[in-house]
């Protein structure tokens, strides 16, 4: 693990039920850094977020979180170092935005960082855009107001290393944007950040670096330019794929076949007798 590195996955294997999952895995994330996992359905982005986290245990290789094995370290000292935004949001009780957002101040109780819990549940409420949602109880959410909500609850937690898990999958335009640029700025302020994302050209926009799985194993892993290029993507994901560049910006764009124009028919207009 480098100077630097504020979370780093080092062999890291998966095999659940006889399956290999992911195989010989290594990363390292750099505090001040964004760094974005593709690739198609079943690649093992999530799993690897998961390994990340500390909630799936490898099989093989390990974990390195801030200097120490992941293993080694307790679930509130995981808490207080690592906070994670899962795709699928588990609340199942009635509880009102602002208390979900709440929780994430939890792994801080009994220290002196709980002095800012209610500034630091405002100012998340703000950046997560869920202040007008407030008094809302999470169930009666739409699912991008409760990844939003979700979101601001692991902006609270205040940990240098954030874990999301395809945080904009349910979110309209805006707040894609939004939460992706509200990703970048908490990297800059020092926090390393690891991100799953299905849309590429998301990724190519926030991402300092692109990790490409494929089976299971990184395929590509560097800055967006050098690691998305449509003969890649093509391989990875089986389907042909172009990427153009847009006002600065690359956009990735699957390559459809062109429909074939259909002759116009005309109608002969019905004879008259006369």
């Amino acid at each position: 693990m480098s100077a630097g590195t504020a979370i780093s996955a080092h062999g890291v294997g998966v095999t659940i039920d006889g399956r290999p999952i992911l195989g010989d895995v290594g990363l390292d994330v750099a505090a001040g850094e964004v760094v974005v996992l593709v690739g198609p359905n079943g690649a093992g982005k999530s799993t690897l977020l998961s390994v990340l986290s500390g909630d799936v245990t490898p099989s093989a290789g390990h974990v390195e979180l801030a200097g120490r094995h992941l293993g080694h370290r307790s679930a509130r000292e995981l808490a207080r170092l690592r906070g994670v935004q899962l795709q699928k949001q588990g609340l199942a009780f009635g509880f009102r935005v602002h208390e979900v957002v709440r929780m994430g101040r939890s792994p801080w109780h009994r220290t002196a960082a709980a002095e800012r819990d209610d500034v630091a549940v405002e100012e998340a409420m703000v950046r997560g855009d869920v202040i007008e949602l407030a008094d809302r109880l999470f169930p009666t959410l739409s699912g991008g107001e409760q990844a939003r909500t979700s979101f601001a609850r692991l902006l609270a937690q205040e940990t240098p290393v954030l874990l999301l898990d395809e945080p904009t999958a349910a979110l309209d335009i805006r707040h894609q944007e939004q939460v992706l640029g509200v990703v970048r700025e908490v990297a800059a302020a020092g926090a390393a950040v690891v991100v799953v994302l299905h849309d590429l050209s998301l990724a190519a926009a926030y991402a300092d670096r692109v990790c490409v799985l494929a089976g299971g194993r990184v395929r590509a892993d560097g800055p967006p330019a050098e690691v998305l290029t449509g003969d890649l993507l093509s391989e990875v994901y089986g389907h042909p794929v172009d990427v153009v560049e847009h006002d600065g910006a690359l956009l990735v764009v699957p390559v459809r076949p062109r429909a074939t124009p259909t002759a116009p028919t005309t109608q002969e207009a019905p004879c008259s007798a006369g």
